[in-house]
Formats: structure tokens, C-alpha cells, sequence
């Protein structure tokens, strides 16, 4: 099996983050707190989500949506190898409020895969910006290049769309939203929202397209993330967010991501090292570009 390679890059602009792999790996279904539009430069992939099941071909845009259930696997045997620009929902918000000059709401990506040159142009652009681009103006730069993106790729934006969970369910997701590292059964699910154990399997995975157990992962995974954004040491991270330890936590971030949180925490330590100089003291919204790498070989 060929060797599979993820790099995380971090953007010299608050909000932004790419990521570049080139694999056979499938991913389970799981979740992103921002949004994602990224570009396939070669093979295809195949994925199912809330808007159905897609596949998409070398120059395709594809796009996911905070929150978003969603799987990933190649299309036949070969690898695929693509790259993703993830961006805070506040950036889209504040970005698409400039491009239709105050008038928007909420919005989310229409289209989970779009055919377009110069929309796929756009993602290649920015995200050779933020993999080679760090002085004093590639912040600059590179939201040039963004606001530009977004207008040709969320011109058919819609909505949000609501789960309208029953209010039973709902009560059962507060349940583990509000402390997701305790240990929660299907009997308490099922006490705090009035239905037996399979209702709220069933109804759980109807309203949020996974099961409570998953719902609980992706919810610990998510708050791990901004535990080693702000520095705490992994081991600690680990216990933090709830899983048994720091190995524990590692096989779950590689399952769902392919890349280890180690990845993640060398981009925050890199970028506290930068901040700490004094030329970008001067200029602190242009922090840096991080780059890691990690071949198959090098994952648990």
C-alpha cells in the first residue's frame, strides 16, 4: 500500500486553515465546526452526507457545512489526493455580510460538489497563498483572494437548513452538549427525554444523522481542538475531553481525520514561537503559516 501523506497548513489570516493529503484512506462519518471547500487534484472520491451521495473527479470543487455529517472514501482502489480550505463560520459571516453588503444572513454551501475552473482556480490560489505566503502583507493577500472565492462559490448559498429535532431528541442532545466528556448511556437518554433506549437511537440518528455514541466522539473531538488551540498539553487535552488517554485520543483524531492532534498543537506552538517576535509583535493578525506533515508510517 502506497504511503498516505496529510499536511496541515495555518493561515496567516485568523480563521483559515488547509489541509493537503494524498490517500486511499476512508474516513467514518464525522463532523466540522467550520466550513469546508477544498479542490481534487487527482483521482476521485466518494462521499455521503445530508445532501445526498457524490462523487467527485480531478478539478472538482467539493464543500461541506458546519456541522455537516459526512463520510469519505476513494472511488475504486487508487488514491485520491485533494486539498481543503476550512474557514470559522464568523469569517463567512462577516465576509459574506462585506460581499452582499450587510444584507446577509445565514448561509451555507449549496452545491457538495461544483464543476467550475475558476472556482477550483480560486481554492488553488488561496491555498498556494497560505502555503508560501508570510510576510507582513499575506493576510492582506490572501483575503483578497477569499472574498473573491466566496462570491462565485456561495452565489447559490441557501439557508440553513433547521434538523427540526423533536423536542424529546432534543432534550437528549442538550443532555450530552452540556458536559459531552461524562459517561452517558442510552438509559439516561431515554429518561431525560421520555422514550425507550431504541427511540432515541432511532430518533438521534434521524435528527442528527449519527448515533448518540458518534454524536458524543465528534463532540469531544471538536472540544479537544480548541483545548490544544489554546495550548494545553496533549496528555492533558486527552483526559480533558474525555477519552481514557492520550492514545486513545490519537486513534480518533487519525480514524476521523487522518491526522494526529500532535499536528494540530505543532501549528499553535509554531505560531506562539512567531508571535513572540518582535517584527510580527508589530503586525500580530498576520501570525504565520504553519506546515506539518505526517506520512502513514508515522501514524498509530
Amino acid at each position: 500500500m502506497a504511503t498516505s501523506e496529510f499536511r496541515l497548513l495555518k493561515s496567516a489570516m485568523a480563521g483559515v486553515e488547509a489541509v493537503a493529503a494524498d490517500t486511499r484512506r476512508s474516513f467514518p462519518r464525522h463532523t466540522h465546526e467550520q466550513f469546508g471547500i477544498g479542490v481534487i487534484d487527482r483521482g476521485a472520491h466518494r462521499s455521503l452526507s445530508g445532501r445526498g451521495v457524490v462523487e467527485a473527479e480531478a478539478g472538482d470543487t467539493i464543500t461541506v457545512n458546519p456541522g455537516e455529517v459526512h463520510d469519505g472514501m476513494p472511488v475504486g482502489d487508487a488514491a485520491r489526493s485533494w486539498r481543503m480550505l476550512y474557514l470559522s463560520p464568523s469569517l463567512i459571516f462577516h465576509a459574506l455580510g462585506d460581499i452582499e453588503e450587510g444584507r446577509a444572513g445565514g448561509r451555507e454551501f449549496h452545491h457538495p460538489v461544483m464543476r467550475s475552473q475558476v472556482i477550483a482556480g480560486g481554492v488553488r490560489q488561496l491555498i498556494d497563498l497560505v502555503a508560501t505566503e508570510t510576510d507582513d502583507l499575506a493576510a492582506l493577500r490572501q483575503e483578497e483572494v477569499l472574498l473573491a472565492l466566496l462570491a462565485g462559490a456561495m452565489s447559490e448559498a441557501r439557508a440553513p437548513e433547521s434538523l427540526h429535532a423533536p423536542s424529546t431528541i432534543s432534550r437528549a442532545r442538550e443532555l450530552i452538549d452540556d458536559d459531552p466528556t461524562s459517561t452517558i448511556s442510552l438509559a439516561d437518554l431515554a429518561l431525560e427525554s421520555g422514550l425507550s433506549r431504541f427511540q432515541v437511537l432511532r430518533g438521534f440518528a434521524r435528527a442528527t444523522g449519527l448515533t448518540p455514541h458518534a454524536y458524543i466522539i465528534q463532540r469531544r473531538i471538536q472540544l479537544a481542538k480548541r483545548l490544544i488551540a489554546d495550548r494545553m498539553p496533549l496528555a492533558e487535552v486527552a483526559i480533558a475531553s474525555g477519552f481514557a488517554d492520550q492514545s486513545h485520543m490519537t486513534r480518533i483524531f487519525v480514524r476521523n481525520f487522518g491526522l494526529p492532534p500532535g499536528a494540530y498543537a505543532a501549528v499553535e506552538i509554531l505560531d506562539a514561537s512567531r508571535l513572540a517576535r518582535p517584527d510580527v509583535q508589530e503586525n500580530r493578525r498576520h501570525a504565520r503559516i504553519g506546515d506539518h506533515r505526517f506520512g502513514e508510517s508515522q501514524l498509530p
